[in-house]
């Protein structure tokens, strides 16, 4: 288990939705902020928000599908608190296409920053975390990686957050050895500007800003129920599960016959489905 107050921590995405409520919480809670983004007025205004509020921030434009950025991102934190030892790769982006009417460079931009993005931040800070035998990481995966079958037109981005899943809980066991926490966030519904500003994070090598909303597919969200919960109750179940070293938040509990039906159940069916071949086979 690891404190907040006094830490260094860093927030990709960190200029908008649940990267601004952890960046605004880590801040009260007495650790400084580095405040990662690739909007860097969108850091700047966070980092400002956290400062005037007593805290202590600062904003870094990051595009975390650059490894080069990342590490510039960590030489400056370093430079200005010092050693890093809460990190919170959170900068991700969506779609809602069908994949054979998205193109090369839709993929490729999905996967990056989501699963990549998250790759090159744990590559760049966890090697001093393991150095000082201390910290925490949490990434932000989604329920779209916990349930892969249950949202429709989104097979990109949830076999990136899916991957998020599988690295995290791996690397927890990893990490273990050096007395440094892991935790992987699956949200479900949340309020962020997400559908209105996701296409003006798109970086140039991936076509491009794009001031157009987020496709949403009909009227799923609607037909399901899904609740969405503010970014600032997300940060709180975030900073709970580092004090705790939890390995999973997820932020709607409602949804747990949704995972049963939509994974576990078709898990336990492709189990039942080994065992009885065996037994023909015997």
């Amino acid at each position: 288990m690891i404190g907040i107050k006094g830490r260094t921590a860093v927030v990709t995405g960190g200029g908008s939705g649940i990267g601004r409520s952890l960046v605004l919480a880590l801040a009260r809670e007495g650790a400084k902020v580095v405040v990662g983004d690739i909007m860097p007025d969108n850091a700047r205004a966070v980092a400002e928000e956290a400062t005037a509020n007593g805290g202590t921030a600062m904003p870094v434009k990051c595009d975390v599908c650059d490894k080069g950025a990342v590490e510039r991102m960590k030489a400056e934190a370093n430079a200005a608190y010092g050693p890093v030892s809460l990190l919170f790769p959170n900068a991700g982006a969506t779609s809602f296409e069908r994949l054979t009417d998205m193109s090369e460079n839709d993929i490729n931009w999905i996967i990056q920053v989501n699963l990549m993005g998250v790759t090159h931040c744990l590559t760049t800070f966890l090697p001093d975390m393991i150095a000082a035998r201390e910290g925490h990481v949490v990434a932000t995966a989604s329920a779209a990686g916990l349930l892969p079958a249950w949202i429709p037109f989104h097979s990109p981005y949830s076999a990136a957050k899916m991957g998020i899943i599988g690295m995290m809980l791996n690397l927890r066991y990893e990490l273990a050895e050096f007395d440094v926490g892991a935790t992987v966030l699956c949200p479900f519904g949340v309020e962020t500007s997400m559908k209105h500003n996701n296409q003006l994070y798109r970086p140039d090598r991936f076509g491009g800003p794009r001031n157009e909303p987020v496709k949403l597919p009909g009227t799923f969200f609607q037909d399901t129920g899904v609740k969405f919960r503010s970014p600032d109750d997300v940060a709180q179940m975030v900073l709970r599960a580092v004090r705790e070293n939890r390995p999973m938040v997820v932020t709607d509990p409602s949804h747990r016959k949704t995972f049963e039906e939509t994974y576990l159940d078709v898990v336990m069916r492709a189990f039942d489905d080994a065992e009885a071949f065996d037994k023909e086979q015997a």
